[in-house]
């Protein structure tokens, strides 16, 4: 809509599903908010409104009664707040910066006055029996008074059953019931789970920062004739930057003078470094390995590789997956029942079956800790945040939770020949001289071709480079529309072009006919070489499969998944990649042929992942069931489709799949933990096995466990 804006914004402090629960009903409340978004795996918010309204004054003070800050999301990290800036909410949280230690934070220190004021109040009461119930009571304020404070300002943002809400309710209830001393623990184990909480959610964050980190801070920038060594942020598209051996390239740019191996694993994974010489493109990130490069930026810092990756993946993070949306419907109801059922627990049996009310007032209060849904809130997003985290740093980037589960499913893959199973540039693969030898014939033919951007002359033109063939200069050179190249060579007059071209300038033998066939029946193209009048020698070239392509479509079969080629090449060169990679081959495709294609085997029940270059199969990329893009770190790789795998490897679309996977049975593990947890002490309490303080391993507990298990897939290596 053309009457809203987005505005996205950092919000500190945000530690677990229930927060970004309070903080997304407190904005949607708000005057002008049109639609919230909240990512508690990043720490941001996307606000819709129109434009003026949703002001970031408003905004604090809502977010600032709940205990969180807000800013916009592209203040620099230096003007973050500070250590000391935080607010203590109602979980304990200190919102302060994110990059500070833990222990700085004001969750820390309440967490350590609660602490300190517990075993202060244990040695009081041991000294002074009389005032031992005064020293639990104000151990317990001091760490109850901010739970409640911010259960307050939750109840009237719209949350009412808020984990403040039931923790302040079970901490009084306790107390009239005479449990002072268990409350003030209960209270204290609440604010160190939480405490640990908030450091396992800063790990998955700093796992997505630290993408960032990999672009150097300064830069060696050459002006008027010297070097000055400035802010990477401040590159202008078309300076050029020196970098030293063992230095990051801190741009994106193009490669001006200098030849280098440069280690490109920080960005796309790629485990040996790859050769630079003048034109190459290189990404900021990546290391200058061995000489000195000079590079002409073409990208601006906010624009480069790592900084579009690292904002793909914080939106991804924001989209929520199917999974998630399922449990987020589900926790509306599941808090409000189990606040019923433990009002039931603590009433009925005194009321009706005349039972003691303080055995079931206390179960009951147990029961409402037990009742919070944090920890499978927090279960579906936390392994999606490590999931796309863990993607990125291996150069698959996965738009989305709903992508990301929507991949495990895939039950075929539909392949583009050219730039996907292929290198997308022909190659030489067969030399047949005639009278000739190889080396002159390949050293005429390179002589006709110099100079000339022609695929098939690059490809002469690469063999002989890598045959050592001299390639003298021709005169007389010019091309001939649609048929080849003349030239004069010492003399001799030579033609370089098609089988059907040279056929018509000179009669060819009956074996040169058949070899030419051959080489046809096997998808090559045939450029034959004419010395005058005489066939000097055939040239065949063809677009050859990726060196991963036969491993990676064996990946695919082991992963239970079929693999097919769609493509617009002729259906005879389409047959002989296909035959050669194993594979079953549709070629001589249209566009709206790929996509029809793809809809058919979606009709006959199957999930199909689409894999291309993002342009020429848009209409097939946009009916898949997931389109994955081949690309090496381009816009249209990142933008295009669904997925992108930044090397080009058809090994990482396997990769990408056994990653879903590996989310998806990660996600199971979180909701059994946080529902058997929940499970075992809703029983153990009602039995009378186990009371306040073990309730809360229901709660903050549970969720520690399963951000804890989300993070393995930090390290997930296929």
């Amino acid at each position: 809509m053309s009457d809203v804006v987005e505005t996205r914004y950092r919000v500190t402090g945000m530690d677990c599903g229930s927060c970004a629960a309070k903080v997304q009903t407190a904005v949607s409340r708000m005057p002008g908010v049109a639609d919230v978004a909240v990512s508690v795996a990043t720490g941001t918010m996307t606000v819709t409104h129109p434009p003026g309204a949703a002001s970031l004054g408003a905004l604090r003070t809502s977010l600032t009664a709940l205990g969180y800050d807000v800013a916009p999301l592209d203040v620099p990290a230096d003007a973050a707040p500070g250590p000391d800036s935080g607010h203590a909410d109602g979980h304990g949280h200190a919102h302060a910066a994110e990059d500070g230690p833990w222990w700085r934070t004001r969750k820390a220190a309440l967490t350590i006055a609660c602490g300190l004021a517990l075993a202060a109040a244990y040695a009081v009461g041991r000294l002074v029996p009389a005032v031992e119930t005064a020293a639990f009571l104000a151990a317990l304020a001091i760490g109850l008074v901010p739970i409640a404070r911010r259960a307050v300002a939750a109840a009237r943002s719209g949350t009412p059953f808020s984990i403040e809400m039931l923790m302040t309710i079970a901490a009084v209830g306790a107390v009239a019931i005479g449990a002072g001393e268990e409350a003030a623990m209960v209270v204290f184990l609440f604010l160190v789970g939480e405490l640990l909480e908030g450091v396992a959610a800063g790990r998955a964050r700093a796992s997505i920062r630290g993408l960032s980190a990999l672009v150097p801070k300064t830069a060696l920038v050459e002006r008027g004739g010297r070097t000055e060594e400035v802010p990477a942020d401040s590159l202008a598209v078309g300076a050029v930057v020196m970098v030293r051996p063992g230095d990051r390239i801190a741009a994106d740019g193009v490669v001006v003078d200098g030849t280098a191996a440069v280690d490109e694993a920080p960005v796309t994974g790629e485990s040996l470094p790859a050769q630079k010489k003048p034109g190459d493109t290189v990404f900021a990130g990546t290391i200058a390995t061995d000489a000195v490069l000079r590079v002409r930026v073409t990208a601006a810092a906010a624009d480069n590789t790592i900084a579009r990756v690292v904002r793909l993946v914080e939106e991804a993070q924001e989209a929520k997956a199917p999974t998630e949306r399922i449990i987020d419907r589900f926790s509306r109801w599941y808090t409000p029942a189990v606040v019923a059922v433990a009002a039931a627990v603590a009433l009925v049996p005194p009321l009706l079956l005349g039972a003691a009310w303080d055995a079931w007032i206390y179960k009951g209060l147990a029961l409402l800790l037990i009742g919070c849904p944090c920890a499978l809130v927090i279960s579906t997003p936390a392994a999606i945040a490590a999931a796309l985290s863990a993607g990125a740093r291996h150069g698959l980037l996965v738009k989305g939770g709903a992508v990301l589960e929507t991949l495990g499913k895939v039950t075929h893959a539909a392949l583009d020949k050219t730039g996907t199973l292929t290198e997308g540039r022909p190659r030489v693969t067969d030399l047949v001289a005639c009278g000739r030898g190889e080396r002159q014939v390949l050293s005429m033919a390179a002589a006709l071709e110099a100079g000339s951007s022609h695929p098939l002359a690059l490809a002469i033109l690469a063999r002989a480079k890598a045959d050592g063939a001299p390639v003298p200069p021709a005169a007389e050179l010019k091309a001939v529309p649609g048929e080849g190249v003349t030239g004069r060579l010492g003399g001799e007059a030579l033609f370089l072009g098609s089988a059907r071209s040279a056929a018509a300038r000179t009669t060819l033998t009956d074996a040169q006919r058949e070899r030419v066939a051959a080489f046809e029946r096997e998808g090559k193209t045939v450029a034959v070489l004419l010395a005058g009048d005489a066939v000097a020698g055939l040239i065949a070239m063809r677009d050859e499969p990726r060196p991963d392509a036969r491993a990676g479509l064996a990946a695919l079969k082991t992963a239970g998944i079929a693999p097919v080629m769609l493509t617009g090449d002729n259906p005879t060169t389409a047959a002989a990649v296909a035959a050669d990679l194993g594979i079953a081959a549709h070629g001589g495709l249209l566009p709206q042929d790929k996509q029809r294609i793809v809809r058919e085997l979606q009709a006959n029940g199957h999930a199909v992942a689409k894999v291309g270059d993002g342009i020429n199969d848009a209409p097939a990329l946009a009916a898949a069931d997931v389109g994955i893009a081949m690309g090496g770190g381009t816009d249209v790789a990142l933008e295009t489709a669904d997925a992108a795998v930044l090397h080009g490897r058809v090994m990482d679309v396997a990769r990408m799949i056994a990653l879903s996977r590996a989310a998806m049975a990660n996600i199971r593990q979180n909701i059994g933990i946080a529902l058997g947890l929940k499970a075992v002490f809703l029983v153990t309490t009602v039995a009378g096995i186990t009371g306040l303080w073990p309730a809360i391993l229901a709660d903050t507990g549970a969720t520690v466990l399963v951000t804890a298990n989300a993070m393995r897939l930090l390290a997930w290596r296929m």
